[in-house]
């Protein structure tokens, strides 16, 4: 018997034993009456044994038919029983964590929201790339959106990823602050301030790594590690207290009593890849991935800044042959 029998070929076998007539087990199956005799014949070709004795008048099932029916019938169930759990996995609802809703990762959800909207997504809001890849290998979420250079190489060997944004890096001031009024604010001006960037949040570990490569040798300092904040009204409380100004995306928007202004001489930019599970297949993961692009065709959102400046750690792993 050969190891591979199509199920199409067991249907028409069970069909026919149970009808004990070809014509209304075609009907049955929703297939001509000669496909069906086709189907038998090689059925009966393949297992090297005849299953019906026919007549101008009768079809009656073989002695080897009867013992191999029960056999078809399991065969079948578990067919059945396999299809509907990859119908179950497929259409099940894709966790996505956006990190924030005034994220990159949040506009490529909604996009795709808008263009599958048969599609259901499930938003979490995760604040850095650090704790959305443990939750992708835990099994809790399934895609991510952050900086992978600031992921540990085995975490990274887990993940497939796909550069969807080169983010512009800002600096959240104070509203008071004697740069506050520029348009824009060099990096040099910022020597001897002293910036947050979620240090002592383990979730968003890849961020503060981004600031302290940027920092190094520009006299900015690091503000000390302080536990999450969770909210708006929090985090203004907090670094206002503590007289920081903050480095931010300019995805991150203005907070009360604080602007929001781009640095230049140099652009530094932030890498944003969306992050999935290696081998994940999902229609919501084919929709992201079409919003993703679309955004960044429309918005120019893979093209790099002129002389823009990237840490050394995701120019290696960006670069073609990165690991």
């Amino acid at each position: 018997m050969p190891r591979d029998t199509d199920p199409r070929l067991l249907r028409a076998f069970v069909a026919v034993a149970e009808e004990l007539h070809f014509t209304r087990a075609a009907a049955r199956l929703l297939v001509a009456q000669q496909a069906l005799s086709r189907d038998i014949g090689r059925l009966e070709r393949e297992w090297d044994t005849v299953l019906f004795a026919r007549s101008t008048r009768q079809v009656a099932p073989t002695a080897e038919a009867e013992r191999l029916l029960p056999y078809a019938r399991r065969a079948l169930a578990a067919h059945d029983e396999l299809g509907g759990a990859l119908r179950a996995v497929r259409d099940r609802p894709l966790i996505v964590d956006v990190a924030a809703p005034v994220a990159t990762g949040h506009r490529v959800l909604t996009e795709a929201r808008r263009a599958a909207p048969e599609r259901e997504f499930v938003a979490r809001f995760h604040s850095g790339l650090a704790r959305g890849a443990a939750e992708i290998t835990a099994g809790r979420v399934d895609v991510s959106f952050g900086r992978v250079a600031g992921l540990p190489p085995g975490v990274r060997a887990g993940l497939a990823r796909r550069l969807v944004r080169w983010e512009r890096v800002a600096v959240l001031l104070p509203g008071d602050h004697p740069l506050a009024g520029r348009a824009e604010v060099p990096l040099a001006d910022l020597a001897g301030e002293t910036l947050y960037a979620a240090a002592g949040n383990d979730e968003t570990s890849e961020w503060t790594d981004y600031a302290r490569s940027l920092f190094a040798g520009r006299g900015i300092v690091l503000a000390a590690p302080f536990p999450k904040i969770e909210g708006d009204a929090e985090f203004t409380r907090v670094v206002r207290g503590r007289g920081w100004s903050v480095l931010a995306s300019e995805e991150f928007g203005s907070l009360p009593g604080m602007v929001l202004r781009p640095l230049p001489d140099p652009v530094p930019v932030a890498p944003v890849s969306m992050v999935w599970r290696r081998g994940l297949r999902h229609p919501g993961l084919d929709a992201l991935h079409a919003a993703a692009a679309g955004l960044a065709a429309a918005g120019d959102w893979l093209r790099r800044p002129p002389g823009s400046w990237l840490p050394d750690a995701d120019r290696r792993l960006l670069a073609p042959g990165g690991g």
